[in-house]
């Protein structure tokens, strides 16, 4: 068993940062602007500030549990080990959804802007030219993935950076509505309701997903124990900060800025700050942006596969598979790589409402987790400890749980029916061999490469 082939240990935490916030991609701030800026009746600072301290708490429950089980299995593993090992299953049953169809939606998105900007070329063309490429960076290896993702957080934080200069320089030159750079006016509600505001950062939450996929990479990283938490806390906090001050200078700037179609309102606002120069270049971003997130969507659901085939709750020779020259899960590379050209197939917005159950319900649980290990299972209860261990992850999964109830009621049906579908699978399972629950690889160790 030892001689076989193992996941590399190899990245540190810039690289984890990197990776997950190409996973996140803060282009997306531009491709959800117009659904977001209605939802949020026009309060984009506040609803990113209320969504940015719901996602801190389950970042901080992810950084907890991290450290306790620094393996690959993200919600799936904490569930299982701090709660009980069949609710893990139906966790990360519902977490499959998240990944496994992320790929897809980046493969889409990438294949719509490509057909915008070639349209005699068929967006089915793109989706399968795109599916082969994410499938060779991916077997090639981890450290070729966070290398692409550093080149793409990189430009997309660049331009964000001029899209704000632009606004910076009509404010200083008078071309903007704000004759200064400090206003207090977008941290206030104004006459806008705070339902509003709150349904709004219910659905600007989403834009921080991709701090949770790098607890998938935590047998390959280096000092998982540390990095991790580290890197988790600074995904997050450097998302926020592009998101708010985007939103800050937009919104003391054009605050009666108006489009008619959601879906390219972004286009027009960066048209109406920076002229024709800076929406081709901001099209030339998002494609980029789009093509390493898919990257890391494949590297993050991969690794998952392969922890579920390590603990036999998917068949351990297919899914648990290491190539030994690459050192990476290919085996189940090629069955995402199969599984998303159903992209040639499904819409967006279906493939949108499997990752939005699977994600909350997985960072309800993770919350949950944490309360079980900590604070009931190891019984840390001092006034701090209780602090930390029960009331910052009550507030997390309160938040969560309540963004799901907001989720329509087709969403929720789809994702109860693929619930009962995995409970279906383990009912089968558990009576044709032995208990998958017994194995334990809490303590497993990782060679180095």
């Amino acid at each position: 068993m030892n001689n076989q082939p193992a996941l590399s240990k190899s990245l540190k935490v810039y690289q984890i940062v990197f990776l997950g916030l190409a996973w996140m991609t803060p282009m997306i701030f531009f491709t959800v602007y117009g659904v977001a800026y209605d939802a949020a009746g026009g309060q984009m600072v506040l609803a990113y500030l209320i969504a940015f301290l719901a996602i801190f708490f389950t970042a901080y429950s992810y950084s907890r549990m991290v450290k306790a089980y620094p393996i690959a299995g993200s919600a799936y593993t904490y569930t299982k080990k701090a709660i009980h090992p069949r609710l893990g299953f139906l966790v990360g049953w519902a977490l499959l959804l998240d990944y496994i169809f992320s790929p897809i939606i980046a493969i889409l998105t990438f294949g719509i802007f490509m057909h915008t900007e070639f349209p005699s070329i068929p967006v089915y063309v793109w989706v399968i030219v795109m599916n082969i490429i994410l499938a060779l960076v991916n077997i090639v290896g981890i450290k070729s993935v966070a290398r692409i993702s550093g080149i793409s957080v990189v430009v997309q934080i660049l331009f964000i950076s001029l899209f704000c200069l632009f606004i910076i320089k009509d404010i200083a030159t008078g071309q903007a509505s704000s004759s200064t750079l400090f206003s207090l006016h977008p941290f206030l509600a104004s006459d806008v309701p705070f339902t509003t505001i709150f349904s709004g950062a219910a659905l600007i939450c989403f834009c921080f997903l991709g701090f949770d996929a790098v607890t998938t990479m935590a047998e390959e990283t280096i000092q998982p124990e540390r990095t991790i938490p580290k890197a988790i806390f600074l995904i997050v906090c450097i998302a926020a900060v592009m998101y708010i001050a985007i939103s800050y200078f937009t919104q003391i700037s054009y605050p009666g800025f108006t489009f008619t179609n959601p879906d390219n309102a972004a286009y027009t606002l960066v048209k109406l700050v920076g002229g024709n120069l800076l929406s081709s270049l901001f099209i030339t971003v998002l494609i980029i942006a789009t093509f390493t997130q898919g990257v890391s969507s494949v590297t993050s659901v991969t690794r998952f596969l392969y922890a579920l085939g390590r603990e036999s709750v998917l068949p351990q020779k297919v899914f648990s598979y290491i190539h030994p020259t690459f050192k990476t899960p290919v085996v189940n590379i090629l069955l995402v790589t199969a599984f998303s050209f159903l992209g040639m197939f499904i819409d967006l917005n279906t493939a949108v409402t499997f990752v939005s159950f699977g994600a909350l319900t997985a960072f309800t649980f993770v919350n949950l987790s944490v309360i079980a290990h900590f604070y009931i299972k190891l019984k840390k209860r001092s006034f701090t400890e209780t602090i930390l261990y029960l009331i910052f992850p009550l507030i997390g999964a309160a938040f969560i749980g309540w963004l799901l109830t907001l989720l329509n009621k087709d969403t929720l049906l789809i994702g109860v029916a693929w619930l009962t579908v995995g409970f279906l699978y383990l009912f089968v399972k558990s009576r044709l061999s032995a208990p998958f629950a017994k194995r334990d690889h809490s303590k497993v160790t990782v060679p180095e490469k």
